[in-house]
């Protein structure tokens, strides 16, 4: 889970919690997600008075948003 989406940089590779977001999106895309849950940040997006949406860019070129809690950070392995 993001615990602070201000820290996140456009580009950054996101993975999506599928138990999470099973009630928001239909059947078809949530078969999609599930063979590749994760999305490329593009943007943010207010979806209530007091929440911020940040706007994944899928591989299969839908940008969909999700909450932060129903994300978390991909770390990726020293080089």
């Amino acid at each position: 889970m993001i615990k602070d989406s201000s820290k996140l940089k456009k580009g950054q590779l996101l993975k999506i919690d599928i138990d999470r977001i099973a009630d928001r999106f239909n059947n078809k895309l949530l078969e999609y997600i599930k063979k590749n849950p994760t999305g490329k940040l593009i943007g943010y997006k207010m979806v209530d008075g007091n929440q911020f949406g940040l706007v994944l860019d899928l591989s299969i070129g839908s940008p969909q948003w999700f909450f932060e809690e129903e994300l978390s950070e991909i770390t990726q392995p020293n080089k």
